[in-house]
């Protein structure tokens, strides 16, 4: 039997964040409710009327090219896609075809095709009506033409991908690039960002017919769509039957893919440059070189993750920081100075205490199911605060190197420094917290603790060690945490040698 393998490759569109939209002077705005205040006649395509290329719409996209190290075109123009619907006011759409801003480059190893430019379509709402036994039927469709010329950058991979999991975190790692770059908030429950599919099965070293996927509005939807699509080809060709080349939407609540349309092909738009507006020379305009765009550049994701794993952070906590920029930046903040070893005690508590104590202040939203943990989940827009000040949490390390006070003390520390005022040692002082260097009492404690937990002695004495952890934990909550453990440890070895 033939072994069928994927071929897969994505189209990402990301609305970039910019005041005006892509070649008009109305107002981009993500967040508007209200339907149809941000148009003009331009955007609406009033007879008369002429467009204006957006600079900054053309300077996000080439720096986004620079971060791929991608090839940034000299020359590039604007053409008509010329299709009819309903979300497009003028009848065609402004994009490009022939001269992209950005060609090749690469993202987590995954080959990028070219990044161009175009303007975004309106919003289409259905509305949900039932007949008089309840029955759904179909309902009024409105147009929303806000978003219709907000400025759209289309990102297209070369189709190298080979299962969903890899074009999951190619995805993911690419909005994390978008907000890093300050390009688009990319938030893809908001429409701002927008992936769709193209899937095809093959026996090794040959391609099947290609299957595109549209309307998925998250990762996770992408990657079951793209299994379910991978399943369905293959049980089609063992079957001895043909794939059609197609458009497919995803029904979530079906968690199958459905077929929408045929696929069109480039001739079916009749692309044709633009007349009412210039080819641009970029080499020309102050600004738009590779070099000055390279300067403005921040630490991109990829940079930063690897600053952290050389400097020894554990790969999950280092990719928290990547991905939940706030905690990255305290990291950043408490370390900064201080030797190796102390840098990474300090993470171990950010990346496990702190994230919890920060998600009891605000717990993460329902609709935050990316990733691995919670707190990587919050909108950019929306991050969480830290409830304690960068000194305060360098003192508490530094007290617990100098074992002032122990692990156990130091967790209730954290937790009571972000609700009550005082510097740290303050509060280990008055609730009990810093560590007993009394003999006297830690030998009365683990004496308690022995007489307490005869069958546990018995264990230990019977070889089984682990009997010993348990005994020096009960020590500690009779000393509520203020004791030394190695002293107690010690001490308990000693008395019952």
């Amino acid at each position: 039997m033939a072994v069928y393998q994927p071929t897969i490759g994505l189209e990402i569109h990301a609305e970039l964040k910019t005041q005006t939209k892509m070649f008009c002077c109305s107002k981009n705005d993500a967040d508007e409710t209200r339907p149809n205040v941000n148009i003009c006649p331009v955007c609406m395509a009033h007879p008369g009327t002429l467009p204006v290329i957006n600079a900054e719409a053309v300077r996000h996209v080439l720096r986004v090219g620079v971060a791929l190290g991608s090839k940034l075109a000299d020359y590039t123009e604007f053409d008509r896609k010329n299709y009819f619907y309903p979300d497009l006011p003028k009848g065609y759409q402004l994009s490009q075809y022939e001269f992209p801003l950005v060609e090749g480059g690469a993202l987590r190893d995954v080959a990028i095709t070219r990044v161009h430019l175009e303007e975004d379509t309106a919003s289409s709402m259905h509305d949900e009506a039932t007949d008089s036994t309840g029955s759904p039927q179909a309902g009024a469709t409105t147009i929303d033409y806000n978003r219709a010329g907000v400025p759209l950058m289309e990102l297209v991979t070369e189709p190298v991908i080979t299962s969903a999991e890899q074009a999951g975190e190619f995805a993911r790692e690419l909005q994390l690039l978008f907000r890093y770059l300050g390009v688009s908030e990319a938030n893809m429950e908001k429409g701002e960002m927008r992936v769709e599919a193209n899937i095809s099965m093959g026996e090794k070293g040959e391609r099947g017919v290609k299957v595109e996927i549209k309307n998925l509005n998250s990762f996770r939807a992408m990657e079951r769509a793209v299994e379910y699509e991978i399943k369905r080809q293959t049980e089609l060709l063992e079957r001895g039957e043909v794939v059609v080349q197609e458009t497919r939407g995803w029904d979530e609540s079906k968690q199958a893919t459905f077929a929408q349309r045929t696929k069109e092909g480039s001739a079916d738009y009749r692309y044709f440059p633009d007349p009412d507006l210039p080819s641009l020379r970029l080499s020309e305009i102050q600004g738009f070189d590779a070099g000055s765009l390279r300067a403005t550049q921040p630490e991109l994701p990829s940079e930063r993750r690897n600053r952290y794993l050389a400097a020894g952070v554990k790969a999950d906590d280092a990719e928290l920081y990547v991905r939940e920029t706030v905690f990255g930046d305290f990291f950043d903040a408490v370390s900064e100075g201080m030797p190796q070893a102390t840098a990474l005690l300090a993470s171990n508590y950010i990346a496990n205490d702190l994230v919890n104590i920060v998600s009891s202040f605000a717990p993460p939203s329902p609709k935050a199911t990316e990733g691995k943990r919670d707190m990587q989940n919050r909108d950019a827009d929306s991050g969480p605060l830290i409830p304690i000040s960068v000194q305060s949490f360098r003192e508490v390390i530094a007290m617990i190197e100098a074992k002032e006070i122990s692990s156990r003390s130091a967790k209730d520390l954290l937790v009571i420094c972000t609700t009550e005022a005082g510097t740290p040692r303050e509060i280990a002082k008055n609730k009990g917290l810093l560590s007993s260097k009394d003999p006297a009492m830690m030998g009365a404690a683990v004496d308690k603790v022995i007489a307490d937990n005869p069958t546990v002695v018995a264990d230990y004495k019977a070889g089984k060690a682990a009997a010993l952890e348990f005994l020096v934990g009960q020590g500690m909550k009779v000393l509520k945490g203020s004791g030394d453990p190695v002293e107690v440890r010690r001490i308990l070895t000693d008395k019952l040698s």
